[in-house]
């Protein structure tokens, strides 16, 4: 964020109703008052800056837009000032009641927000991975599309299939060793732990060139390009399931 941006007509309406409840509490801050007689004259630019200079509040335990909202009838109340044009849609006005609701109710246990938030999360993953399965077989599918006559979508399929189970094999070795160093704390076991997610990639390579069949040069070509492709799809899937658990929370 660019702390020299001029401030939006929404976020300005949400920084004078913040001056007007801190002024509440404080009603002889000369500070607040002048920022507020600032704020007030449109002609007067106020930037990031200024507002976050002027007000140092502390936020909820989620907030999906500019402006920590207390209430729902806060939030009407402040969108009614703004133009038609720039009110909120149904789909920010779902997110915007949620941070509401989740704020209201774990404002004074954060905590307990996060332990839930990461429990849902846990329960999710399992579908994450459904999800991805066939998406990785698709990946497959485009990096040897010129070997579409030999290989179908169900070959690419069984090969996802066989590697997610080796997958999950693996990771299960992985929580027990990084147990087990939790445990005994000797450091050495943290390097195991990078080994064995260097096996993985290496499981990956030599799977692709054992069920494919080509040569080692073009095999590492499309190991790398599978391996970034995969990335880029987990990370956004991840993101999606993070953001899914949030709103659901």
């Amino acid at each position: 964020m660019n702390p020299d941006q001029l401030l939006s007509a929404k976020e300005r309406v949400g920084y004078i109703k913040k001056l007007q409840d801190r002024l509440k509490k404080d009603t002889g801050n000369i500070i607040l008052k002048e920022a507020l007689r600032i704020a007030k004259d449109t002609v007067n630019p106020v930037t990031q800056k200024d507002m976050y200079k002027a007000i140092e509040e502390e936020g909820g335990v989620i907030q999906f837009g500019s402006v920590n909202y207390k209430t729902m009838q806060e939030y009407d109340s402040l969108e009614a000032l703004l133009p038609a044009a720039e009110r909120d849609g149904w789909f920010m006005r779902r997110l915007t009641k949620k941070q509401i609701e989740v704020n209201n109710k774990y404002r004074n246990n954060p905590e307990e927000a996060w332990k839930k938030l990461g429990n849902n999360i846990l329960h999710k993953l399992p579908y994450m991975l459904f999800v991805s399965l066939p998406l990785f077989a698709l990946i497959l599918r485009l990096v040897y599309i010129r070997r579409r006559k030999e290989f179908y979508f169900a070959d690419h399929g069984v090969f996802t299939i066989h590697l997610y189970v080796f997958s999950f094999l693996l990771l299960l070795v992985v929580f027990a060793v990084a147990e087990l160093e939790n445990a005994i704390h000797t450091g050495v076991l943290e390097w195991l732990v990078l080994l064995l997610f260097f096996l993985l990639f290496f499981y990956l390579y030599k799977a692709m060139r054992n069920f494919y069949k080509q040569r080692r040069a073009k095999t590492l070509i499309k190991f790398l390009l599978v391996t970034i492709l995969s990335v880029v799809m987990m990370t956004v899937l991840f993101l999606f399931f993070v953001f899914f658990s949030a709103f659901t929370f």
